[in-house]
């Protein structure tokens, strides 16, 4: 197995947790039955939110860069930006934009506030809408990938 295609098992390996995590907090109703002090709630909601940081970190500063050195389009001094453009121009994003939204939110996700549920609730909420984003990101790299007989 390639290195990309470790790196790509590796971010469908945090996709799958990030909606396993997602299923049980829409399966039990925690967002609208939110209790700051039962345990177990809080556990699974850090578990989405330390999977959905965890997924993005990895796709921005891991992914993106291999699968571009991989494809001979990426230079050092790329910044995230520059990486976010190239992928749009290739197909593999839709919208570079986009993907700079889902690092605010991410960057939002990682200062928790007891006194702000309501507004954590609403980035949890915002999260949960981006996961098909995050999941045809990692199936359009694997698919350009395959396309170019690079895997």
């Amino acid at each position: 197995m390639s290195v990309i295609q470790e790196n790509i098992q590796i971010a469908k390996l945090h996709l799958d947790r990030l909606k396993k995590a997602f299923e049980e907090i829409k399966e039990r109703n925690l967002l609208e039955n939110f209790d700051i002090d039962d345990f177990e709630t809080v556990k699974v909601i850090d578990t989405f939110i330390f999977r959905f940081i965890k997924l993005q970190d990895y796709l921005g500063q891991k992914l993106f860069k291999r699968f571009l050195e991989e494809i001979g389009e990426f230079y050092e001094d790329m910044s995230f930006i520059d990486v976010l453009d190239k992928l749009e121009k290739l197909g593999v994003i839709s919208s570079s934009e986009e993907w700079i939204e889902i690092r605010r939110l991410r960057n939002k996700l990682t200062h928790e506030y007891p006194d702000e549920i309501e507004e954590m609730k609403e980035e949890i909420k915002t999260a949960m809408d981006k996961i098909p984003i995050l999941e045809i990101t990692i199936e359009n790299l694997e698919h350009y990938l395959k396309n170019r007989k690079i895997i």
